[in-house]
């Protein structure tokens, strides 16, 4: 696995290096010794590293939308009630809309995407967890919690709904413990897997996503992360359920009971799907700092999966505003 990490983070590096040439301007040519030749031996090199053929190499984007830098102009949508917000029609790999997509932005709890997907991808869904003092102790009271205490013990599975239903900060502690041992040795992970995935503008410093001046994102990096983890069936099942009941021991042995319903206004029924739309599920996040972010999943006319982020927006009915302006006018071209 780590070896893998290591390839595509190095396809990163290289992509990174020559777009930062391209935004500085020219500079004068050097001959280098032994140089790598960019055009004539990436096949070679890359097989020469991992022992692969030419015929199982293949473009790291190549099935990804990638756009320009360039906002879209268009009246039917109200863009100024948002930071930041972008529409990917998957499988046409194509960018309908684009509102300055590439900006650092805080996530708030879309973050936990992220933390989501690198759950499902290392660790055991029937695997109890004990819920330390560490997980819980630092937390504000007053913030999106799902009522974990020290030393209940839940499973990833059950945890992973309190995650990405009601958005349980407690939640991503305990699992960001499970997977790696401690919070900081988690947020290590996060950023190689985000790099791994593409995501070069994005850094993160803690599971939940609370604020830090050193925890940012962007609507692009959101994108590529999302689109990872709707590739898990797993991941599409809990961000897609309404209602969930959860039941877990706590430090006595005493069986506890919760119901966790989607902060997913669609879902809900709060706010109406957009024309010709069928959202599916996705992630919503809130805090002073980053405004109100949605990271949505659905489907379009075509059953083409739609993937649609919002960041920063002024309020949650503007949000929801402009998630739907987007959709209506762009979730199917």
């Amino acid at each position: 696995m780590r070896h893998i990490l290591k390839k595509k983070t190095a396809a990163v590096f290289l992509l990174a290096a020559a777009a930062s040439l391209l935004l500085t301007g020219c500079t004068e040519r050097q001959d280098v010794e032994n140089a790598y030749s960019l055009y004539d031996t990436t096949a070679a090199y890359a097989s020469a590293n991992d022992g692969s053929s030419d015929s199982d190499l293949s473009l790291f984007a190549a099935d990804l939308c990638v756009g320009g830098t360039e906002n879209t102009e268009s009246d039917s949508v109200i863009a100024d009630c948002v930071e930041s917000a972008a529409v990917f029609v998957v499988d046409d790999a194509e960018i309908t809309y684009a509102q300055n997509i590439y900006e650092k932005c805080y996530p708030a709890s879309t973050t936990k995407i992220l933390t989501a997907y690198i759950a499902l991808k290392y660790g055991d869904l029937d695997e109890v967890m004990t819920v330390s003092d560490a997980a819980i102790d630092d937390l504000d009271p007053s913030s999106s919690v799902c009522g974990l205490q020290k030393g209940d013990q839940i499973t990833l599975r059950n945890a992973l709904y309190g995650l990405m239903l009601c958005s349980g900060n407690d939640a991503a502690n305990v699992i960001a413990e499970a997977i790696s041992g401690s919070t900081e040795d988690f947020a290590d992970l996060m950023n190689e897997e985000a790099l791994a995935l593409g995501a070069t503008h994005s850094h993160f410093v803690n599971p939940h996503g609370l604020p830090d001046d050193e925890h940012y994102t962007t609507a692009y990096d959101l994108y590529l992360i999302f689109q990872e983890a709707v590739q898990n069936e797993d991941f599409v099942s809990i961000i897609s359920t309404l209602s969930y009941d959860a039941s877990w021991l706590d430090a006595s042995g005493n069986t506890v009971t919760q119901t966790w319903t989607n902060t997913n206004g669609y879902l809900t029924g709060k706010y109406a799907q957009p024309d010709g739309i069928t959202v599916i599920g996705g992630k919503t996040g809130t805090t002073s700092a980053a405004g109100y972010c949605l990271v949505l999943y659905s489907m379009n006319e075509t059953s083409s999966p739609v993937i649609s982020v919002v960041l920063n927006g002024n309020s949650r009915s503007d949000m929801y505003k402009i998630m739907t302006q987007m959709l209506d006018a762009f979730g199917n071209e």
